[in-house]
Protein backbone atom coordinates (compact mmCIF):
# COMPACT_ATOMS: atom_id res chain seq x y z
CA UNK A 1 0.00 0.00 0.00
CA UNK A 2 1.51 3.78 -1.10
CA UNK A 3 1.87 5.47 2.00
CA UNK A 4 0.25 9.44 1.62
CA UNK A 5 1.92 10.60 4.11
CA UNK A 6 0.82 14.28 3.14
CA UNK A 7 -2.91 13.64 3.61
CA UNK A 8 -2.53 11.22 6.15
CA UNK A 9 -0.62 14.56 8.25
CA UNK A 10 -3.43 16.43 8.04
CA UNK A 11 -6.00 13.51 9.22
CA UNK A 12 -3.69 13.33 12.19
CA UNK A 13 -3.55 17.27 12.99
CA UNK A 14 -7.31 17.55 12.48
CA UNK A 15 -7.81 14.43 14.67
CA UNK A 16 -10.24 14.88 17.80
CA UNK A 17 -10.98 18.41 16.95
CA UNK A 18 -14.30 19.38 16.72
CA UNK A 19 -14.79 19.21 13.00
CA UNK A 20 -15.93 17.34 10.56
CA UNK A 21 -13.41 15.85 8.33
CA UNK A 22 -14.20 15.77 4.48
CA UNK A 23 -11.95 14.13 2.51
CA UNK A 24 -13.00 15.15 -1.40
CA UNK A 25 -10.94 14.09 -4.85
CA UNK A 26 -11.60 12.48 -8.20
CA UNK A 27 -12.69 8.82 -8.58
CA UNK A 28 -9.91 6.77 -7.98
CA UNK A 29 -7.34 8.88 -6.34
CA UNK A 30 -6.99 7.34 -2.73
CA UNK A 31 -9.40 8.50 -0.61
CA UNK A 32 -10.20 4.92 0.37
CA UNK A 33 -7.27 3.92 1.15
CA UNK A 34 -6.02 7.21 2.89
CA UNK A 35 -9.00 6.33 5.55
CA UNK A 36 -7.23 2.36 6.17
CA UNK A 37 -4.16 3.93 6.57
CA UNK A 38 -5.37 6.49 9.37
CA UNK A 39 -7.56 3.66 11.17
CA UNK A 40 -3.95 1.82 11.28
CA UNK A 41 -2.36 4.69 12.44
CA UNK A 42 -5.40 4.94 15.30
CA UNK A 43 -4.76 1.45 16.18
CA UNK A 44 -0.74 1.35 16.42
CA UNK A 45 -1.77 4.96 18.63
CA UNK A 46 -4.42 2.76 21.09
CA UNK A 47 -7.80 3.19 19.85
CA UNK A 48 -9.51 -0.30 19.85
CA UNK A 49 -11.72 -1.53 17.22
CA UNK A 50 -14.90 -0.58 18.99
CA UNK A 51 -13.73 2.71 18.88
CA UNK A 52 -14.00 2.39 14.85
CA UNK A 53 -17.16 2.38 12.63
CA UNK A 54 -15.98 2.27 8.89
CA UNK A 55 -18.59 2.37 5.75
CA UNK A 56 -17.90 2.59 2.16
CA UNK A 57 -21.52 2.86 0.48
CA UNK A 58 -20.73 1.50 -2.61
CA UNK A 59 -20.00 -2.18 -1.11
CA UNK A 60 -23.19 -3.81 -1.51
CA UNK A 61 -23.05 -4.93 2.50
CA UNK A 62 -24.28 -1.63 2.75
CA UNK A 63 -26.91 -1.27 -0.12
CA UNK A 64 -29.87 -1.67 2.78
CA UNK A 65 -28.73 2.31 3.77
CA UNK A 66 -31.02 4.21 1.51
CA UNK A 67 -32.10 7.76 3.67
CA UNK A 68 -30.07 10.00 5.96
CA UNK A 69 -32.15 8.19 9.03
CA UNK A 70 -30.91 4.55 8.34
CA UNK A 71 -27.31 6.07 7.65
CA UNK A 72 -27.67 7.83 11.36
CA UNK A 73 -29.16 4.73 12.90
CA UNK A 74 -27.09 2.23 11.64
CA UNK A 75 -23.95 4.60 13.16
CA UNK A 76 -25.74 5.39 16.43
CA UNK A 77 -26.67 1.56 17.33
CA UNK A 78 -22.50 0.64 16.92
CA UNK A 79 -21.75 3.75 19.18
CA UNK A 80 -19.67 2.41 22.73
CA UNK A 81 -20.67 4.64 25.66
CA UNK A 82 -18.40 6.86 26.79
CA UNK A 83 -15.60 5.97 24.39
CA UNK A 84 -14.14 8.27 21.64
CA UNK A 85 -15.41 7.11 18.49
CA UNK A 86 -13.72 7.55 15.08
CA UNK A 87 -16.66 7.41 12.37
CA UNK A 88 -15.80 6.98 8.57
CA UNK A 89 -18.40 7.29 5.56
CA UNK A 90 -17.13 6.35 2.40
CA UNK A 91 -18.55 8.02 -1.07
CA UNK A 92 -21.14 9.41 1.77
CA UNK A 93 -23.08 11.59 -0.96
CA UNK A 94 -24.88 8.20 -2.12
CA UNK A 95 -27.63 9.03 0.40
CA UNK A 96 -29.33 11.75 0.15
CA UNK A 97 -29.51 14.86 2.61
CA UNK A 98 -26.45 13.42 4.30
CA UNK A 99 -25.60 16.31 5.75
CA UNK A 100 -28.39 15.68 8.07
CA UNK A 101 -27.06 12.34 9.64
CA UNK A 102 -23.65 13.75 9.58
CA UNK A 103 -24.39 17.12 11.74
CA UNK A 104 -26.49 14.94 14.34
CA UNK A 105 -23.33 12.60 14.64
CA UNK A 106 -21.05 15.86 14.75
CA UNK A 107 -23.31 17.27 17.72
CA UNK A 108 -22.89 13.81 19.47
CA UNK A 109 -20.21 13.76 22.31
CA UNK A 110 -16.95 11.74 21.77
CA UNK A 111 -18.02 11.56 17.75
CA UNK A 112 -15.18 12.15 15.38
CA UNK A 113 -16.66 12.08 11.80
CA UNK A 114 -14.69 11.80 8.64
CA UNK A 115 -16.40 11.21 5.18
CA UNK A 116 -15.23 11.04 1.74
CA UNK A 117 -17.31 11.87 -1.71
CA UNK A 118 -16.02 12.29 -5.23
CA UNK A 119 -15.35 16.18 -6.61
CA UNK A 120 -18.15 15.37 -8.93
CA UNK A 121 -20.52 15.95 -6.37
CA UNK A 122 -19.31 17.66 -3.20
CA UNK A 123 -17.57 20.83 -4.80
CA UNK A 124 -16.31 23.25 -2.00
CA UNK A 125 -19.01 25.85 -2.61
CA UNK A 126 -21.81 22.96 -2.19
CA UNK A 127 -19.94 21.93 1.15
CA UNK A 128 -19.79 25.47 2.50
CA UNK A 129 -23.90 25.06 2.78
CA UNK A 130 -24.42 21.76 3.79
CA UNK A 131 -21.94 21.74 6.25
CA UNK A 132 -21.12 25.37 6.89
CA UNK A 133 -18.66 26.31 9.58
CA UNK A 134 -18.63 22.23 10.54
CA UNK A 135 -15.99 21.32 8.52
CA UNK A 136 -12.21 21.06 7.25
CA UNK A 137 -12.02 19.71 3.45
CA UNK A 138 -8.66 17.96 2.71
CA UNK A 139 -8.37 17.94 -1.39
CA UNK A 140 -6.87 14.84 -2.03
CA UNK A 141 -4.97 14.16 -5.66
CA UNK A 142 -3.52 11.64 -7.18
CA UNK A 143 -0.49 10.39 -6.49
CA UNK A 144 2.83 13.30 -6.90
CA UNK A 145 5.75 11.32 -8.42
CA UNK A 146 7.59 11.18 -5.51
CA UNK A 147 4.42 9.21 -3.82
CA UNK A 148 4.53 7.00 -7.52
CA UNK A 149 8.59 6.52 -6.94
CA UNK A 150 7.73 4.91 -3.67
CA UNK A 151 6.02 2.15 -5.17
CA UNK A 152 8.91 0.93 -6.91
CA UNK A 153 11.66 1.10 -3.58
CA UNK A 154 14.16 -1.51 -5.91
CA UNK A 155 13.54 1.25 -8.69
CA UNK A 156 16.30 3.90 -9.04
CA UNK A 157 15.75 4.89 -12.90
CA UNK A 158 14.08 7.60 -12.15
CA UNK A 159 14.21 8.85 -15.58
CA UNK A 160 12.63 5.76 -16.59
CA UNK A 161 10.33 6.33 -13.45
CA UNK A 162 9.25 9.60 -14.26
CA UNK A 163 8.53 8.24 -17.90
CA UNK A 164 6.28 5.54 -16.65
CA UNK A 165 4.49 8.03 -14.54
CA UNK A 166 3.65 10.54 -17.43
CA UNK A 167 2.26 7.64 -19.70
CA UNK A 168 0.82 5.35 -17.13
CA UNK A 169 -0.84 8.09 -15.21
CA UNK A 170 -1.18 9.02 -11.39
CA UNK A 171 -3.59 6.90 -10.34
CA UNK A 172 -2.50 4.52 -7.54
CA UNK A 173 -3.73 1.52 -8.66
CA UNK A 174 -2.33 1.67 -12.48
CA UNK A 175 0.71 1.34 -10.71
CA UNK A 176 -0.33 -2.02 -9.79
CA UNK A 177 -1.44 -3.10 -13.32
CA UNK A 178 1.96 -4.49 -15.08
CA UNK A 179 0.26 -5.12 -18.59
CA UNK A 180 0.17 -2.26 -20.50
CA UNK A 181 -3.33 -3.34 -22.12
CA UNK A 182 -4.98 -3.99 -18.84
CA UNK A 183 -3.48 -0.57 -17.61
CA UNK A 184 -5.26 1.16 -20.55
CA UNK A 185 -8.55 -0.62 -20.04
CA UNK A 186 -8.33 0.58 -15.99
CA UNK A 187 -7.95 4.24 -17.12
CA UNK A 188 -10.29 4.07 -19.59
CA UNK A 189 -12.78 2.73 -16.92
CA UNK A 190 -12.07 5.67 -15.11
CA UNK A 191 -12.53 8.24 -17.59
CA UNK A 192 -15.77 6.49 -18.91
CA UNK A 193 -17.00 6.62 -15.56
CA UNK A 194 -16.34 10.61 -14.54
CA UNK A 195 -17.13 11.73 -18.22
CA UNK A 196 -20.35 9.55 -18.42
CA UNK A 197 -21.58 9.22 -15.23
CA UNK A 198 -20.31 12.11 -12.75
CA UNK A 199 -20.70 15.01 -15.81
CA UNK A 200 -23.78 14.02 -17.54
CA UNK A 201 -25.55 13.02 -13.95
CA UNK A 202 -24.17 16.19 -12.67
CA UNK A 203 -25.11 18.62 -15.95
CA UNK A 204 -27.87 16.31 -17.09
CA UNK A 205 -26.48 16.44 -20.31
CA UNK A 206 -28.35 13.97 -23.07
CA UNK A 207 -26.14 14.18 -25.50
CA UNK A 208 -23.78 12.01 -24.83
CA UNK A 209 -21.62 11.87 -27.75
CA UNK A 210 -21.58 15.48 -28.43
CA UNK A 211 -19.95 15.51 -24.47
CA UNK A 212 -17.64 12.62 -25.68
CA UNK A 213 -16.59 14.59 -29.24
CA UNK A 214 -15.54 17.99 -26.76
CA UNK A 215 -13.67 16.32 -23.97
CA UNK A 216 -11.56 14.23 -26.49
CA UNK A 217 -8.49 14.38 -26.62
CA UNK A 218 -6.28 15.58 -30.13
CA UNK A 219 -5.51 13.45 -32.03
Amino acid sequence: MIQRQEYLNSLISFRDKKLIKVVTGIRRCGKSTLFELFQDYLRADGVTEEQIISINLEEGEYYEIETYKQLYNFVTEKLVTDKKMYIFIDEVQRITEFQKAVDSLYVKKNCNVYITGSKAYLLSGELASLLSGRYVEIKMLPLSFKEYVSAFPDNTNFERLYADYIQNSAFPYASEITKPKDRRQYLQGIYDTIVLKDIVARKKFSDTAMLKSVVRSPQ
